[in-house]
């Protein structure tokens, strides 16, 4: 009779291989329901690309804006230096016209010219029985006036006050009416420019020449000095045209 031999022991690692075995083989159900199929990593690279291409036109998008702006900013600029051309154009017509519209002080050499009314003695007979004889006139101040501007007059004042182009010399009676002032004889007009073409001027005006020859006749005052220097005010007063008020 044969002795019982002893039972061996299984290793412990053979009873870990179902265990593994079925592991595994959840592990490749679940692949295979969640991949339904497709290949996940390939899912993946997927829709890395298309990200990194919708990164790219969105990327393109922004660098097209980015352009057209830099483009409006630019024809902006554009704009804004030629409208500050023009205006630094128009400035400098301006400035450049301010001197001959008279509003510039003046200084220089020119002539002096008073006119003034026959003098009137107590008890002596007057010069002339008719009294328009004896005064000075709106047309001989005007003549005077004419003959400095085409003497070449630089600037001229009557009463101190600047003589502009639209300004208008009116007489009523004996007394002178400048841009609404009214002023007694004598009247005094000042003219900056060369002294000897001034008084050449005054020499060949018909008008002053009339009064000249009552001043003979009636005593009136008329009297002409040169200046070396003087400065005459440049004109503050409103540039509108005055209105004109015609009768019917």
């Amino acid at each position: 009779m044969q002795a019982e031999q002893p039972l061996r022991r299984r290793p412990v690692w053979h009873a870990f291989v179902p265990l593994t075995a079925l592991l595994a083989g959840l592990l490749f159900a679940t692949s295979a329901a969640t991949a339904q199929g497709t290949d996940l990593r390939a899912g993946r690279r997927t829709q890395l690309t298309e990200l990194i291409s919708e990164q790219r036109r969105e990327v393109d998008r922004q660098e097209r804006r980015a352009a057209q702006m830099r483009a409006d900013v630019a024809a902006v600029e554009a704009q804004a230096a030629g409208r500050d051309s023009r205006v630094a154009a128009e400035r400098a017509s301006a400035t450049g016209l301010t001197a001959p519209a008279g509003l510039t002080a003046v200084r220089g050499p020119g002539l002096v010219v008073s006119l003034d009314d026959a003098p009137r003695t107590a008890g002596a007979p007057p010069a002339s029985d008719n009294p328009d004889d004896l005064v000075v006139h709106q047309q001989d101040v005007q003549a005077v006036v004419n003959a400095l501007w085409a003497g070449g007059a630089e600037a001229m004042t009557l009463m101190g006050q600047r003589l502009i182009s639209t300004s208008a010399v009116r007489c009523v009676g004996n007394t002178v009416i400048l841009h609404g002032r009214v002023y007694s004889p004598p009247f005094v007009v000042q003219a900056i420019g060369a002294p000897d073409a001034l008084r050449d001027a005054l020499g060949q005006e018909p008008g002053v020449a009339v009064f000249r020859d009552y001043v003979d006749r009636f005593g009136l005052g008329y009297e002409v000095r040169t200046r070396r220097e003087m400065q005459l005010p440049a004109y503050d007063g409103p540039l509108e045209l005055p209105h004109v008020v015609t009768q019917r």
